[in-house]
């Protein structure tokens, strides 16, 4: 077998990547700068194939936050033909096929709502032509009580009803005044929706606390979620309860319930209408792991897979519906365990004939005849393939990084260092290319966001673009990360976060002891790792020479009202905790300390940190006689989304490292 894929890889498929690739915003003129290069976004956002395996759907990044959708034969020599636009005020997130001839896609967009960024989905469908295009989520009129900006979402993608789905709609009673017309059903409900009529038929009545469904993948509504929100101000609870339906039909039963801050409980992800259960996650030792569980309300679980050291924390699904064929964890490098023996073998030979890279069964038509193929590694951003097992052929699509074509990256190599009290902190260290040493260099700790996250080997666009221009880059995988059990996470970042911050400065310690230059050490940070880059400032303010903070948290107690209002409250209240550490822990509450110059960059349109964060820290800093400077990125989010602001954000920040 790995004969024929190596020999199915011809120049003619090659020229198919190239010809994809032109069409996903490619300019006529390559980029001259790495900024453009690493900045720019993945060309393909997002990709699926058609149940007969003839044609992919995929959505690329275009220029001014405007992706578009394609749809192109997977047969040689057949062209992209464009589908459907979005735009600023309203993109494409994904699309995917409900027949040959028709795809429902989930749409975004950010609305201003009584003066506060929202986000709000919306669900569409059209041909595979570009007409026939309908919406299908509800529509709701001016007489509503309130707005509810869940647009829906696919459960279920069986075929049972031709160019039918099911999905969740979200309803919100109405207001009879001035109307003999009254709406008062409310919450999430199912329904099936014919994408090319728009007709629907109710299949579960919305349920007001309803969060999300589980379908078996044969059309039946199996496990409903609810989350309550409670009190006068309506705030979220942390438990969030499931329920079962028996697979002979009637009433909801209870099933399991689970906490979104601890995580303890078990949490549904697929249900198998072979056996009657469904597989989900549990904590086994204080570390997550996957079992299954009977849907007869027993309970009875039976373990599939737990690690002595890590969490479980994926499951891989294969097939239109995502039946269940492994899990997933991350030590050094994200392993897989498949349970499916003719999975396992093929997903193998596969990884062997690509030279080891990690693969992913993106999709597969439904008969399970032809595969869609994500293979990656860490000097390779991914490329998507089409594999045909029956004819042993492996033929490749498009690059997920079509401006990285050609660029020599760097490998990533997994490290401890020793923390202050002893304890082996774990980490990947990138080098600039053809280096085997960090001695002399100038470097980046660079640590993750989150702080409920974890950094994995593989390719990441910020660490190797600062190896690009010649520095060592440090991620720690610090204690208050994510994926490494209970113990490791501690109380999370923010409420031991003197723990996580004496880590990532002892990853700084680290690297000088490595022979890199002390005097050109500095620390760039996202979301969290803003976070903990001002604050290592904070605490250690002689050890870095400059601090990058992108989108960072800065004050706790804003975080937490922050949080309050838009009915969090409840849940990040006991997610940051109380105490001294609130004051402490606030590097706008301690910005004396500071040393370094510091630069920070934030979008206006941000719904995970707002933008204040960024404005009160600027405010504490230059009331200090700080050196400190603000970018901000108008109606831009989190993760600052289009490739032109982050190679903007690139070249300032190499103007501003020391070199």
């Amino acid at each position: 077998m790995k004969s024929q894929i190596y020999r199915r890889q011809g120049v003619s498929a090659l020229a198919f990547v190239a010809a994809l690739a032109a069409t996903c915003g490619a300019s006529a003129q390559e980029p001259t700068d790495n900024a453009t290069r690493f900045g720019a976004l993945e060309s393909v956002h997002d990709i699926s194939l058609s149940p007969d395996g003839s044609r992919i759907a995929y959505i690329d990044n275009g220029a001014d936050r405007k992706r578009r959708l394609y749809v192109v034969g997977t047969g040689e020599g057949s062209a992209p033909q464009p589908i459907l636009s979005g735009g600023a005020e309203s993109d494409l997130n994904w699309c995917g096929w409900v027949t040959n001839v028709r795809l429902a896609c989930q749409t975004f967009a950010r609305v201003d709502y009584a003066g506060e960024v929202v986000g709000a989905l919306s669900m569409l469908a059209v041909d595979a032509d570009g007409s026939n295009l309908r919406t299908l989520s509800n529509r709701h009129s001016d007489r509503v009580l309130y707005y509810d900006f869940r647009g829906g979402n696919v459960i279920d993608w069986s075929s049972s009803e031709n160019g039918s789905l099911l999905m969740t709609r979200a309803y919100v009673p109405e207001t009879d005044i001035g109307t003999a017309i009254t709406k008062r059903l409310e919450g999430l409900g199912v329904d099936r929706i014919d994408t090319v009529s728009g007709a629907s038929r109710r299949v579960e009545n919305p349920v007001r606390d309803a969060s999300r469904y589980y379908s078996d993948g044969q059309g039946r509504v199996r496990i409903m979620a609810t989350q309550a929100l409670v009190g006068a101000t309506r705030q979220y609870e942390s438990i969030i309860r499931y329920f079962f339906r028996p697979q002979e039909g009637g009433d909801w039963r209870a099933l399991a319930q689970s906490d979104v801050l601890t995580d303890e409980g078990f949490r549904p992800a697929v249900v198998d209408a072979a056996t009657n259960s469904v597989y989900g996650f549990t904590k086994i030792d204080g570390r997550d792991a996957v079992v299954s569980m009977v849907l007869d309300g027993t309970g009875t679980t039976k373990t599939v897979y737990a690690h002595p050291k890590v969490d479980v924390d994926d499951i891989v699904r294969v097939g239109r519906n995502g039946r269940f064929v492994g899990v997933s964890y991350a030590t050094d490098r994200r392993e897989a365990v498949i349970t499916d023996a003719g999975i396992a073998s093929m997903t193998g030979a596969l990884s062997k004939a690509l030279g080891g890279k990690q693969v992913l069964l993106v999709d597969a038509s439904a008969d399970e005849s032809r595969y869609l193929v994500l293979a990656t590694s860490d000097v390779d951003p991914g490329i998507y393939y089409l594999f045909t097992p029956k004819a042993k052929e492996l033929r490749p699509l498009l690059m997920v990084r079509e401006k990285l074509g050609g660029v020599a990256l760097s490998p990533v190599k997994a490290v401890t260092y020793a923390a202050a009290d002893g304890t082996q902190v774990p980490g990947y260290l990138t080098l600039p290319p053809g280096r085997t040493d960090a001695k002399g260099l100038p470097a980046i700790v660079m640590p993750h966001g989150g702080p409920s996250a974890r950094d994995e080997w593989g390719f990441d666009w910020l660490a190797q673009y600062f190896a690009q221009s010649g520095y060592a880059v440090l991620q720690p995988n610090f204690r208050g990360s994510s994926g490494y059990g209970d113990e490791w996470y501690q109380s999370n970042g923010f409420q031991s976060w003197k723990v996580a911050l004496s880590d990532v400065t002892d990853g700084g310690r680290w690297l000088v002891s490595q022979g890199v230059d002390a005097k050109k050490l500095s620390i760039v940070g996202w979301s969290y790792g803003g976070y903990a880059a001002l604050q290592s400032g904070v605490v250690a303010p002689d050890l870095f020479q400059a601090i990058v903070a992108i989108a960072p948290v800065t004050d706790l107690a804003r975080l937490k009202a922050a949080a309050a209002e838009q009915g969090s409250g409840r849940i990040n209240a006991r997610y940051i905790g109380s105490g001294p550490h609130i004051r402490e822990g606030s590097p706008s509450e301690n910005a004396d300390a500071i040393k370094a110059p510091v630069l920070m960059f934030h979008g206006t349109f941000d719904q995970n940190v707002d933008i204040e964060q960024s404005r009160i820290m600027r405010g504490a800093l230059r009331g200090k006689g700080k050196r400190v400077e603000l970018i901000e990125y108008p109606e831009l989010a989190h993760s600052l989304e289009t490739g032109e602001a982050r190679a903007d954000m690139l070249r300032r920040i190499s103007a501003f490292l020391p070199k």
